[in-house]
């Protein structure tokens, strides 16, 4: 029986090793991009909400995580976590190499 186990260890490595770089590594690197997007946060940025709101960052608290962004409809106070992405960096056109 111990044969037809050390047969299969190399498969199963394999198939965990693939899953790692395939599903694991690229989620740990987009959640450290969050994050350091989150923390470079700043008065003024143009930003656009994950439910596609665009608008102004007028003011940030450390405290609570918080931030409160300008719209044409008004100004909204809600986490720093809703905030997809910078506006300015949607709208840049890809840069040539």
């Amino acid at each position: 029986m111990e044969g037809a186990f050390t047969g299969q260890l190399p498969f199963l490595l394999m198939m965990f090793g693939i899953i790692f770089f395939f599903m694991i590594l690229p989620q740990q690197r987009r959640a450290k991009k969050d994050k350091a997007f989150k923390n470079s946060m700043k008065k003024g940025d143009r930003v656009i909400t994950k439910f596609g709101v665009h608008g102004k960052i007028v003011e940030v608290n450390d405290q609570n995580d918080s931030c409160v962004v300008e719209t044409m409809a008004g100004k909204l106070k809600m986490e720093r976590s809703f905030i997809s992405m910078e506006l300015s960096q949607k709208l840049a056109p890809p840069s040539k190499k």
